[in-house]
């Protein structure tokens, strides 16, 4: 299969970053075709501006985003890996789904009815998160963030969420705990 893993951390050294590896190492030693886009080290430009605006309008898309848009074309499978901030995603990774998952290409309205033109691809997003589970369902962020981020994005442009993890106190987890994390990555990604 081919596998579109978009990855939005700052520090390749950090949580996200390890599993980002551990999810391209799996995914090539087992014959699948992987491409990797880490926005911020390709420095991608997240600011939806007027321009992009009007040319989603007309169908027309900067070169930074039709690159995007090729890859999500190529893929079987795509990967979002991210850390949780502030209840969201990180600004460079929603600037990458405001332009990239444009109107025409991700979605578009057929008579005043919504259609999600992804179908047909997986996703799978692996988060990681300060807060506990228990704060998170006790607030009620655990249902905002799927409804926000699995229905209002992946699933409202067509794609079939396969998986969303949400790994919990990232920032203090052990070796034993990230190899737990480690393992439910790779048995997701070994059916």
């Amino acid at each position: 299969m081919k596998h579109l893993v978009i990855y939005a951390h700052p520090n390749a050294q950090s949580l996200n970053g390890h599993l980002k590896q551990v999810v391209v190492e799996h995914l090539n030693k087992n014959g699948h075709q992987v491409k990797v886009r880490d926005l911020y080290k390709q420095n991608f430009n997240p600011v939806l501006s007027l321009e992009d605006m009007e040319g989603q309008r007309k169908g027309q898309v900067y070169e930074d985003v039709k690159i995007e848009q090729d890859y999500i074309d190529w893929a079987d499978v795509i990967t979002f890996i991210y850390p949780i901030w502030w209840t969201g995603l990180p600004a460079i990774m929603k600037g990458y789904i405001d332009r990239v998952f444009s109107y025409g290409f991700a979605y578009r309205y057929d008579q005043g009815v919504q259609k999600g033109l992804l179908v047909g691809k997986q996703t799978v997003i692996i988060n990681t998160h300060g807060k506990s589970h228990t704060e998170y369902c006790d607030l009620g962020i655990d249902k905002a963030l799927r409804l926000t981020s699995d229905k209002g994005i992946y699933i409202y442009c067509g794609l079939d969420v396969k998986q969303h993890f949400f790994f919990d106190k990232a920032d203090k987890a052990n070796s034993e705990t990230i190899e737990q994390w480690i393992t439910q990555i790779k048995n997701l990604f070994s059916k």
